[in-house]
């Protein structure tokens, strides 16, 4: 199919199905863990990797080893678009500056890479929001109470009304702009750099691994007070907690729970499934683009 497309429509659907399948991977393979550092964010205990650990232990005994994959299908649904147009995007945004700089993609300067990251991320959040909101919805709450994505999506949009969707929207977006700015400024500059000291034009996997883990613990450590904040205003709803604005939901939790106990909940467990997960992610991203690339030629 892709050898009948124009150059260009090539590259954008090359880079989307790279992009889907990273993000799928890359979310199941952690998904256990990005759903108990959710359910710690959302609520005022205090965290600790016995904690959490603990909390993995009694859903799988309670739940069933499956469950600790709940919300996991809301995340496919989510994530499959939101990394197929952040890759994508990304792609384009690195042509676009690249050729008004007068640089080719992966040699942009820091400012231009810096900017085609936050750019790609934002384009990727503001598309797939309401799904972001959906699965931490999921996570957080018992099978009784939303018993797929299309009753999570009624049930709000019946008794809290549509613009809920898109609560939390603006924490997400301005964690995102450091968050995939860092990370995609990280992971190229580390390829870069690598091809200019081990003179090989590409990194082995596991150095691509290496690098994809190294993006995701400084990007994900720059925006994580902004991803609590954006999880407690997205659960609101359910949780019991107040809906209220960015200041006054990070208020709230400083006030209760402390700056590093509460804006910073679950940094551990993210420093543990956030270099695995962007690692996967950019790994087999690159790797698809390299396969695909020889396919079609």
């Amino acid at each position: 199919m892709l050898l009948h497309l124009s150059s260009d429509h090539r590259q954008v659907l090359s880079s989307l199905l790279s992009g889907a399948l990273a993000g799928a991977l890359a979310k199941t393979a952690v998904a256990p863990l990005d759903r108990t550092k959710i359910i710690f964010q959302v609520s005022s205990k205090r965290f600790s990797a016995k904690e959490a650990f603990r909390l993995l232990y009694f859903t799988y005994l309670h739940e069933g080893f499956l469950s600790l994959w709940r919300g996991n299908s809301a995340t496919m649904v989510r994530v499959v678009p939101y990394a197929a147009i952040q890759f994508s995007a990304h792609e384009e945004y690195k042509r676009l500056l690249g050729s008004y700089y007068g640089f080719r993609g992966e040699a942009l300067p820091p400012w231009p890479r810096l900017l085609a990251g936050a750019l790609a991320g934002t384009t990727a959040a503001s598309l797939t929001y309401p799904l972001d909101l959906v699965r931490a919805r999921m996570a957080v709450t018992p099978k009784e109470m939303y018993s797929n994505i299309f009753h999570v999506f009624i049930r709000i949009s019946r008794e809290e009304g549509l613009k809920t969707l898109y609560h939390g929207f603006v924490p997400t977006v301005l964690g995102v702009i450091p968050y995939a700015g860092l990370s995609f400024f990280t992971y190229e500059t580390l390829k870069s750099l690598h091809r200019e000291y081990s003179g090989r034009p590409q990194p082995y996997p596991f150095e691509r691994m290496i690098f994809g883990a190294c993006a995701g613990l400084i990007g994900q450590s720059a925006s994580y007070p902004l991803d609590v904040v954006r999880r407690r205003m997205q659960t609101a709803g359910v949780t019991g907690h107040q809906r209220t604005s960015i200041v006054r939901t990070m208020r709230t939790i400083v006030r209760e729970e402390g700056v590093v106990r509460g804006l910073y909940k679950g940094l551990s467990m993210n420093w543990l499934k956030g270099p695995i997960a962007v690692g996967i992610s950019f790994t087999t991203f690159d790797l698809m683009q390299i396969l695909l690339r020889h396919l079609q030629s």
